[in-house]
């Protein structure tokens, strides 16, 4: 097992190696797994790049990012050309039903207000806003309302985790309450935690889905 220092820097030389990161300055510190991110940036895209890119590495359990924005120029949007740039991006995603979602805007800070039948659409809404600048706070409070009454199948859920090769041989328990998911176990990584929620996710009927997993590193 990594000791801190050799998870920080690898950390450190993940986020460095991205094309998009280049020139800039994220100070990364490492205790127990848990993996910290500061520096400033320029765009929003890039504080989302340094989360991600710490999240892949093998070792990490959980991130805390405290990366702050400085943008290029002084000259900050204001919240009427942020709100406009967020409806357009919106409505040119195909995955995001635009007009069932609500925006709000007060001094930088976006919010994403709505209900949708799929959490696929509410991550593809914060996926499509991520490029654009001037964005300093975002709360995704995207309600989950699936149209289908359909029962949850448990067992249809624990399936599609076997059949995914990033699950093999991982420790996942599923427990379903109505249209309320939760996952149990252990994994190896922050990657297979989340992957394994993508994949239950999928699941129709879903409302809310809790991720109890634990990560325990491998020697």
């Amino acid at each position: 097992m990594k000791n801190n220092q050799e998870l920080a820097d690898d950390v450190s030389a993940a986020i460095k190696w991205e094309p998009l990161m280049k020139g800039t300055e994220i100070h990364v510190a490492a205790l127990n797994g848990v993996v910290t991110l500061t520096g400033t940036v320029d765009g929003n895209l890039k504080k989302y790049k340094a989360e991600d890119t710490a999240k892949s590495i093998i070792g990490v359990k959980a991130v805390v990012e405290h990366i702050e924005l400085k943008f290029a120029n002084d000259d900050e949007k204001s919240d009427d050309t942020i709100a406009n740039e967020i409806l357009a991006a919106l409505k040119a995603n195909v995955q995001v039903p635009h007009d069932r979602i609500t925006v709000r805007v007060e001094n930088g800070w976006v919010t994403l207000e709505g209900d949708l039948p799929w959490n696929f659409e509410k991550q593809a809404a914060a996926a499509a806003i991520r490029p654009i600048d001037g964005i300093k706070v975002f709360t995704n409070a995207i309600r989950i309302q699936p149209d289908s009454p359909d029962e949850i199948e448990q067992q249809a859920i624990q399936r599609a985790l076997r059949r995914s090769s990033a699950m093999d041989d991982q420790d996942i328990h599923v427990y379903v309450k109505e249209n309320h998911v939760t996952l149990d176990g252990v994994v190896n990584s922050y990657f297979q935690k989340e992957e394994a929620e993508r994949i239950a996710w999928s699941a129709p009927g879903i409302a809310t889905l809790r991720n109890g997993l634990s990560i325990d590193l491998r020697d």
